[in-house]
């Protein structure tokens, strides 16, 4: 395999190493990353502290092989598209060594490999949801939406939003009004999120015939959308506090937090067109309000 091999000697690695690192890439490993803290933030929410560790060990395992193995059929099956996008050549080079049918296979076997696991160890509707996410993500987004509306996003963002349920419902008998809420948040922050990125390669989505808002509606609707989405987000955080389990603490953070993110993409994307910026922006806003949120619920008052 061509990948590279930092740190290796001679800047080549052994070959079964090189395609690990291709696999690893094509499975989108920061996404997979976000999906499992989304999937703890939920269970530290539904068990008022640390979830214990067998369901924790189950949830994070299914989370972690289902999201890799959708991931990686999402690439393969837009691998196509994917070849137009400049910012997408190492992913579609990657692909092209491997071979779809590998990653199609690996992806299959992931994704059937996590349904197992979460229904072998989890309750059953933590197993549904898992499902849902996944099937979702590939046919409702993948193959549906994404090639045919600029609000693609908006319904698009259900299966990133999903696991927080499932975090939720592994640790806890019945869903809970918080759940619903962290649900909610992560709802409301997806498509300003991808909307950031649009903004920053849409040239890369013209050329691939993808129809992103910044591309079929244009740059001043689409930032006034993405602001619309991100200030609900603000009264939508406070929420886990107002009628949640979050305390006052949880409460500063996320208003600070909240606030920090629309400051930012004002900056970043109003006052100058600095998109990448907006979109790093929108990523550390998410990664800390969930921090904030288990940390709210393991670590105790003083």
């Amino acid at each position: 395999m061509a990948d590279g091999a930092a740190g290796s000697i001679g800047g080549m690695a052994p070959r079964s190493s090189r395609r690990k690192g291709s696999i690893l890439a094509v499975a989108k490993p920061g996404i997979v990353a976000a999906v499992l803290l989304e999937g703890f933030a939920g269970m530290a929410l539904a068990s008022r502290g640390m979830p214990a560790a067998g369901p924790l060990l189950g949830c994070l395992t299914a989370l972690a092989l289902a999201a890799g193995g959708a991931a990686m059929l999402n690439a393969s099956l837009e691998a196509e598209r994917d070849a137009r996008m400049e910012r997408l050549a190492r992913r579609t080079a990657l692909l092209g060594q491997i071979g779809t049918g590998r990653v199609r296979a690996a992806a299959l076997g992931l994704m059937a490999g996590g349904l197992g696991v979460a229904l072998a160890r989890l309750p059953l509707a933590a197993g549904l949801l898992i499902a849902l996410a996944a099937a979702s993500y590939i046919f409702l987004y993948t193959l549906w939406l994404k090639g045919r509306s600029p609000y693609g996003a908006i319904p698009g963002g259900i299966p990133g939003a999903l696991p927080a349920l499932v975090g939720y419902r592994a640790a806890a008998p019945a869903w809970g009004v918080d759940g619903v809420i962290l649900f909610i948040v992560m709802l409301l922050w997806q498509p300003p999120h991808f909307w950031a990125l649009a903004l920053a390669y849409r040239d890369d989505y013209r050329r691939a015939g993808i129809p992103v808002l910044p591309v079929a509606r244009g740059i001043p609707y689409t930032k006034a959308l993405l602001l619309l989405y991100a200030t609900a987000l603000l009264p939508a955080s406070l929420a886990l506090w107002l009628f949640g389990p979050c305390s006052g603490r949880f409460a500063e953070a996320a208003l600070l937090l909240g606030g920090g993110f629309l400051a930012s993409l004002w900056w970043n994307m109003v006052r100058r067109e600095r998109y990448g910026r907006a979109f790093a922006a929108s990523v550390a806003y998410l990664l800390l309000l969930l921090a904030a949120v288990a940390a709210d619920m393991i670590v105790p008052l003083p």
